[in-house]
C-alpha cells in the first residue's frame, strides 16, 4: 500500500477483571501535507492521504471555480521537496508539492487575503469571504438535469461504498466518497483522511475522464453532509448527494436552493430525504 498506510507498534489491552496486554504492529492511515501551486504560486495546503494527488488538485480547482474543464490545465507535476537525505545530503522529492500550470488564457485564481486556503484533514475549504459568492459560481444548474432516482438504489449506496473501502478495512481511519450511476454502479471511488479530499479526488477523476458536469450521477460520502461537500457536488453538476450521517443546516439550505437531492442517515432500510424528494420514484 506504500504511503497510504504506516505501521506502528501498539500495546493492545483487554480490560476486565484483570488487564492483559499484547504488543503487536498496527496499520494507521497515512497523513501528509500537499501544497497545491498554480503557475508556480502557492494556493492551498491540505492534509491528505498520499495518492491520486493529480485528481485531488483537479477536483479542488474545479470546485473552487478556478477551472471548468480538463483542457484548462496544461500540466500537473510534482516539485522538488525540502527533505534532505541523510546519506547523500541532496534534496529529495517528497511528492508533497504539486504545481498546476493553467492554459495561457485561463486566469489564475486571485489572491484574496480574506480567504484562507489552508485546510486540515477534518474540515473543508475554510474562511470564505461570502457564502453567497460560492453559490453564484456554479456553472451547471442542476435544476436542468431531468434525472430521477430509485430510492432502493440510493439507500443501498452506503453499503456498496463500504465494500470498496479497502484501506479502511486495514486502518479504520479513512473517509470515502464515490460517484455512482442511477443504477448504483460505482464509477469513481476514493479514500482519504479528509472527507473533502476524498470528494475532490473523485470529482477530479471524473473531470479527467470527461465526466463533468456529472449529470445524472450520485455522490455518496461515508460521513456527514457538510456545506463544503454540498458545494463541491454542486460545482461539479452532481444532482444528488447521499450521506451516511447527518447533514448540516447550511448543507440542507444550499441543497434546497439548488434543487439538489440530499439524503442523510442513509442506512438500509432507512434514509432521511432533506431536499429534492420530487426526484425520487415511489412506484
Amino acid at each position: 500500500m506504500g504511503r497510504v498506510t504506516a505501521r506502528f507498534p501498539v500495546t493492545r489491552m483487554t480490560v476486565g477483571e484483570t488487564v492483559t496486554s499484547t504488543r503487536r504492529p498496527d496499520s494507521v492511515s497515512a497523513e501528509e501535507p500537499l501544497e497545491i501551486r498554480v503557475n508556480g504560486t502557492p494556493l492551498a495546503v491540505t492534509m491528505r492521504t498520499p495518492g491520486a494527488d493529480v485528481e485531488l488538485a483537479h477536483g479542488f480547482l474545479l470546485t473552487e471555480g478556478v477551472i471548468s474543464g480538463v483542457d484548462d490545465v496544461r500540466t500537473a507535476r510534482y516539485c522538488d521537496g525540502a527533505v534532505v537525505d541523510d546519506e547523500s545530503g541532496q534534496p529529495q522529492n517528497t511528492y508533497n508539492v504539486l504545481d498546476i500550470r493553467l492554459r495561457a488564457d485561463v486566469p489564475p485564481p486571485a489572491v484574496d487575503p480574506s480567504r484562507n486556503f489552508y485546510t486540515t484533514s477534518s474540515c473543508g475549504v475554510c474562511g470564505k469571504a461570502s457564502i453567497d459568492a460560492i453559490r453564484q459560481q456554479a456553472r451547471w444548474p442542476i435544476t436542468e438535469d431531468p434525472v430521477v432516482f430509485d430510492p432502493q438504489v440510493l439507500v443501498a449506496l452506503p453499503d456498496r461504498l463500504r465494500e470498496r473501502q479497502r484501506t479502511f478495512d486495514r486502518t479504520g481511519g479513512l473517509h470515502a466518497a464515490a460517484l455512482c450511476t442511477t443504477d448504483g454502479e460505482i464509477v469513481h471511488v476514493a479514500e482519504d483522511v479528509g472527507r473533502h479530499n476524498a470528494v475532490d479526488k473523485v470529482l477530479g477523476a471524473a473531470l479527467l475522464a470527461g465526466g463533468v458536469p456529472a449529470r445524472g450521477q450520485i455522490l455518496v460520502v461515508s460521513g456527514r453532509a457538510s456545506f463544503e461537500l454540498t458545494q463541491k457536488a454542486l460545482m461539479a453538476g452532481v444532482p444528488a448527494l447521499v450521506a451516511v450521517s447527518a447533514p448540516s443546516s447550511l448543507a440542507v439550505e444550499m441543497a434546497l436552493e439548488a434543487g439538489m437531492t440530499l439524503t442523510g442517515f442513509t442506512r438500509p432500510p432507512n434514509m432521511n430525504v432533506y431536499s429534492g424528494a420530487d426526484r425520487l420514484t415511489l412506484e
